[in-house]
């Protein structure tokens, strides 16, 4: 690849799943991959072929200080960032009684406050150079209230108001946002779900986490396609804002839009009897 076509990519959350899938894929086509993770000894074990182009941080991106500080080192040694992807995240399953204030607080800082630390530290150089791409990766737990993953739903639902407000602040500096919504890729997603520690029984947390258990490794979505896909868009001149990936994310969301729609319209009579007479 030319270095004219070669582009730095920040990805958040590499050393497993969709990020070391999307990590692999970007080395191959000859970009340049600043991989982020808990865990780098992990992914560099991982990583067997074009490591001259990895640049592996070891970073908790739900520390505003260490993501800034890392955002800064690497504008210094590679004097941009074109394309930034925020990947990490976990589930956490059980009800809304079940989890504790800390629980629930944890899974917001890894899912939600980690990106925004990302992007808040980031946009002052993209800004500057007046490119870039960011790829928010959201969830049809976005569109959809999932019982039993409120702290996720929550989570992945703000991703997608967040990033449609970013998209209106910055697209006169030339950045573009898109955030994707994918259902279930067949990675280690499922493997690494959190369970509340406190059980009721009648929330049935323990058939969930067998249920889940078992489903691992079954998921019908192709993650190494999933990865094409954030490289295409990333080609495009205008990508989509939102996007949904996989067949039961698109039947689940347009299902719910047209209940949500029904349910609007069953009390408009209400909605619209608000104003002063």
């Amino acid at each position: 690849m030319s270095t004219e076509n070669q582009k730095i990519w920040l990805v958040t959350g590499t050393s497993k799943g969709l990020g070391l899938y999307l990590t692999r894929l970007l080395l191959s086509l000859g970009h340049k991959v600043i991989a982020t993770s808990r865990n780098t000894d992990a992914l560099e074990k991982e990583i067997i072929s074009f490591k001259e182009n990895l640049y592996p941080v070891k970073l908790d991106i739900t520390s505003d200080k260490e993501v800034k500080k890392a955002i800064d080192g690497i504008i210094k040694k590679l004097k941009r960032i074109d394309v930034v992807v925020n990947n990490a995240g976990y589930s956490l399953v059980g009800s809304m009684e079940e989890m504790t204030d800390g629980e629930f607080r944890a899974t917001m800082d890894v899912n939600l406050f980690g990106a925004v630390n990302i992007i808040r530290n980031v946009m002052p150089y993209l800004r500057q150079q007046k490119s870039g791409h960011i790829i928010n990766i959201s969830s049809n737990a976005g569109y959809i209230g999932f019982e039993k993953a409120a702290s996720y739903n929550a989570a992945k639902f703000a991703l997608i108001g967040i990033s449609e407000a970013l998209a209106q602040e910055v697209g006169n500096f030339g950045i573009r946002v898109t955030v994707v919504a994918p259902g279930q890729f067949r990675t280690e997603f499922m493997n690494s779900i959190n369970y509340v520690k406190n059980r009721i029984e009648v929330y049935g947390v323990d058939e969930a986490e067998k249920m889940w258990s078992e489903f691992s490794g079954t998921q019908p979505g192709d993650p190494a396609k999933l990865s094409e896909i954030l490289v295409q868009i990333n080609e495009m001149k205008q990508p989509p804002l939102h996007l949904l990936l996989g067949p039961d994310t698109y039947e689940l969301v347009t299902r719910k839009r047209a209940q949500e729609d029904a349910e609007f319209e069953k009390w408009k009579s209400l909605t619209l009897s608000t104003n002063f007479d």
